[in-house]
């Protein structure tokens, strides 16, 4: 295994994520072999989804210290578009924790510049309403909730909307909960409550291909859930319990966010499952189905009415 792969076996397995598991399984089809190094097998295979955000003409929208926050305040900048006192954040592609970016690079968008952007959205004078534009599957666990907890926030202080151009599925879907509204298009998704962990196993591939591997270990517990063995059933099961906190977690802030509209007890039963547009809205995860222009412009003139 290359280098350069190894990182990303690092980010894939044996760590929590909210990923919708379409794309999860479309990962393992397009890198898995590369990653593992021999042919993967998917023994109970959902139906493999490639999304890219901004694909097929889709349309793009434009920690510690807050680096990115920084640089665009002493430029006396903001970091993202403003139509007629809405502030435009796009919410696409893979979202992960750290990234000195804005916007979407490389199809991710990071926590870091979200949270960097709501910050300056909430302090800017000139802002009076923000849209997120969403169009993601998902992605890392970690600094997922502190983003959520950051719009909400936001939402408290100024009218806000989400627009899901396409689609927003579990970590995609747990951002946008937190604003004001939820507007997806006919065609679109919107859901995934749930969380999701992959553990590789090479140990039968190495077997194959004559390879011994030893691993010193100092401490009982050191290497855990490493790729050259078995999962053991014991941290299996820390797994899946670690997993259901998380899932819990992720109801709960949902139905924070959409309070009267959808509670804990339904976000947990529908069991991590994506909808299209009707369902969607029958079971209160958005507010509207619409063309996402007619619900920008409209959402314009609302915040700017009087």
């Amino acid at each position: 295994m290359s280098f350069a792969y190894g990182q990303i076996a690092q980010r894939l397995f044996g760590t929590p994520l909210m990923y919708d598991e379409r794309k999860a399984e479309a990962f393992l089809y397009g890198l898995g072999s590369r990653v593992a190094g021999d042919t993967v097998v998917i023994t109970n295979p959902v139906g493999a989804v490639d999304h890219v955000a901004g694909a097929n003409g889709r349309p793009l929208a434009g920690k510690i210290g807050n680096r990115i926050e920084r640089a665009f305040t002493q430029v006396n900048r903001l970091p993202f578009d403003v139509v007629d006192n809405v502030a435009i954040i796009p919410i696409e592609g893979s979202l992960v924790h750290k990234g000195g970016w804005l916007g979407s690079n490389s199809g991710e968008t990071s926590y870091q510049g979200l949270q960097a952007q709501i910050a300056m959205a909430r302090r800017a004078s000139s802002v009076r309403g923000v849209v997120f534009e969403v169009d993601s599957y998902g992605g890392e666990v970690n600094g997922g909730f502190e983003t959520a907890a950051a719009i909400a926030q936001l939402s408290k202080e100024k009218p806000t909307l989400s627009i899901l151009t396409d689609f927003g599925y579990s970590a995609g879907y747990l951002l946008p909960s937190q604003t004001r509204g939820i507007v997806m298009p006919e065609f679109g998704g919107a859901g995934s409550i749930g969380v999701i962990m992959i553990h590789a196993d090479y140990s039968g591939m190495l077997e194959k291909q004559g390879v011994a591997l030893t691993i010193i270990r100092a401490g009982k517990k050191k290497a855990d859930g490493n790729p050259y063995e078995q999962l053991s059933p014991d941290l299996a099961a820390r797994w899946q319990g670690q997993a259901e906190i998380m899932r819990e977690a992720f109801a709960e802030t949902v139905a924070k966010g959409r309070r009267g509209r959808i509670t804990k007890a339904k976000a947990l039963a529908t069991e991590a499952e994506a909808f299209d547009a009707k369902e969607a809205l029958a079971r209160g995860l958005v507010d509207a189905i619409g063309d996402p222009l007619e619900a920008f412009d409209a959402f314009v003139k609302e915040v700017n009415r009087g």
